[in-house]
This record gives structure tokens, C-alpha cells and sequence, in this order.
């Protein structure tokens, strides 16, 4: 008997035997990655509009051991409020569910589960990556391993701003996953439109994403994707000013000598500080704008299964 116990919600399970579009979301943006009521009140708006766009949304988390792909008002309840909520990456997942542990999922652990389940498309914040100062530090995020083994796709704003971009996008190519950007040129920075780096590859319709992953199915490859969504210009945080905010983030960060797991939400944060909260809103807009574009993602990728069952 296994160990791992994997619990649908009804709604998750109807869409999946019913061979319906579903859309994966992350927790850690509910215990880690905004403040209470914020977080609660924007996990349950990104799940209403992955369900507007057609798909049926398929938070995951997991709640006392258990792995829970969408979750009840309790469980959301938990992961906002409670203290000690793990953050949750492939190496913590046995742990947590060895231990009956609560732990919010990181993009990593939420690709193991989804996959788990046959869930295609994650829709996210931005990724994890490799850090600055990785000559150093060594500090290279889950997410991009997790990435070229599991064949999860996943929408985004791109890799989170604080991030050294560059050096993010070509571990990515050298582990030959592919990065799209979907209807622009330029690859974009999270809180901002712009990162002044020319996007790999440039899809213009959901049509050709679910085209792209159904090719990459086809040749039986076992590592995902990246679609990046560039966040509106009049909602994003201008690059100069987010590079300026990143800098003092950052100096802080080095000042208390923040690593490993914890800098990220520590930079996140000293950034929505000291962007008087601009940088909240900006990640509460690209969080909803990745979750239509991943829905309607899944909307065409199983017509096009559909049609190949038929």
C-alpha cells in the first residue's frame, strides 16, 4: 500500500474523467507569497477566473500529509492563517507527507502532483531560477530541474525579476526546455513588461501553444515548458525602477545575510515595502492574466485531444 495519499476534489475529479480542461495552481503565493486577507481573497479570484475562461482550476497543496489537487475553504484557511506552513519543494514532499505536515507547493512540487494526475497546464507567478551571485552562492532553484523531467507547462510572467535572467534562460535551453513568449518579442521580468532580453520564441495564439505541447507529447519528451505572458504595460512596474528596487532588496538581504529558500520571499517582500505595495498589485494582476491564458491554453489543448479520441 502506498504511503502517498493523492485526494481530487469533486469538482477535479468530474473534470478529469470527464476529459475536461484543468488548470494546476501553486499554494505557496497563499502562505508565501502575499499577506492575509490578500492571499486568500486572490487564490479563490485566480481560481474563478481559470473556471470563466473554461477550464476548472486545480489548486494544490498538502494538508496533514495528505496531497490535495484543489482544495475546500478549510484548507485555503490553513495555508493563509496557520504558522509553520512548509514551503514545499520535490526534496520536502516525503518529508512533509511522512511527518502529516501542511506545506504550500512550490512550482516544482506542484508539477510532481499535477503530473501525477495528468494535469498538463500550471499556470504561476514567475519561476524560480538561477540566483545573482550563483558563482558564490550555487543557488539554482527546483523549478528549473523540475522542469526538463517532468512534462508540465507552465504559463507565466517569466523568471521572477530578482532573478539573474540571462544566465536562467540558458540553463533552461541547455536543459532543452522550451520558452515562449506569448504574444511579444521581448522575454519579460515578472513585475515588469520588459527584461531587455529577446524571448527564445514567440507564439501569438493558444492555438499554437496547444499545437507546441501536443508535438512535444507526440515525441514522447519527458521535460516541460515555459509560456511567459508579458504583464500589461499600465500594470506593470517600469524596469528602471524595479531595478533600482531590487538593488536595495538585495543589499538588505545580504546585510542579514538571507539564503536558501528564504530569500525569495524576503526580497518579494522588502520589494512590496518599498514599492509603497505597487509591486503587490502588479503580482495580483500577471497572477490572473497567467491563469486566463493557461485556461484557455487548456481549453484548446483538449479540443485537440478530443478530436484525437474521436
Amino acid at each position: 500500500m502506498s504511503s502517498i495519499k493523492i485526494v481530487l476534489s469533486k469538482e477535479v475529479q468530474n473534470a478529469n474523467s470527464e476529459n475536461s480542461p484543468i488548470v494546476a495552481l501553486e499554494s505557496t503565493i497563499i502562505s508565501h507569497g502575499m499577506p492575509y486577507p490578500e492571499n486568500i481573497k486572490t487564490a479563490k479570484e485566480v481560481e474563478n477566473v481559470v473556471r470563466q475562461n473554461g477550464a476548472v482550476p486545480a489548486t494544490i497543496a498538502i494538508i496533514n500529509g495528505e496531497c490535495k489537487i484543489g482544495l475546500n475553504d478549510a484548507d485555503f484557511e490553513a495555508l493563509a492563517k496557520s504558522d509553520g506552513v512548509m514551503k514545499a519543494s520535490r526534496r520536502d514532499m516525503a518529508i512533509a507527507i511522512a511527518q502529516k505536515k501542511t506545506a504550500a507547493t512550490t512550482v516544482a512540487a506542484t508539477m510532481i502532483l499535477a503530473h501525477k494526475v495528468g494535469i498538463k497546464i500550471f499556470a504561476t507567478g514567475g519561476i524560480g531560477g538561477v540566483h545573482r551571485g550563483v558563482a558564490e552562492s550555487w543557488d539554482i532553484s527546483a523549478d528549473l530541474e523540475e522542469l526538463k523531467r517532468t512534462p508540465v507547462h507552465v504559463v507565466c510572467a517569466g523568471v521572477k525579476s530578482i532573478l539573474d535572467i540571462p544566465k536562467t534562460l540558458e540553463y533552461l535551453e541547455t536543459s532543452g526546455v522550451p520558452v515562449i513568449t506569448f504574444g511579444e518579442e521581448e522575454f519579460p521580468a515578472f513585475f515588469s513588461d520588459q527584461s531587455g532580453i529577446k524571448s527564445p520564441f514567440t507564439i501569438n495564439t493558444t492555438k499554437e501553444v496547444a499545437q507546441m505541447i501536443t508535438a512535444q507529447n507526440d515525441f514522447g519528451f519527458k521535460h516541460g515548458s515555459i509560456i511567459a505572458l508579458p504583464l500589461a504595460k499600465e500594470d506593470a512596474v517600469p524596469k528602471h525602477e524595479m531595478d533600482q528596487l531590487i538593488q536595495t532588496a538585495l543589499g538588505k538581504a545580504a546585510e542579514r545575510q538571507v539564503s536558501g529558500k528564504d530569500i525569495t520571499p524576503f526580497l518579494l517582500n522588502e520589494i512590496a515595502q518599498n514599492s509603497k505595495g505597487e509591486s503587490l498589485k502588479s503580482n495580483i494582476k500577471l497572477i490572473k492574466a497567467n491563469a486566463k491564458l493557461a485556461a484557455q491554453i487548456a481549453v484548446d489543448l483538449a479540443l485537440i485531444q478530443g478530436i484525437r479520441r474521436k
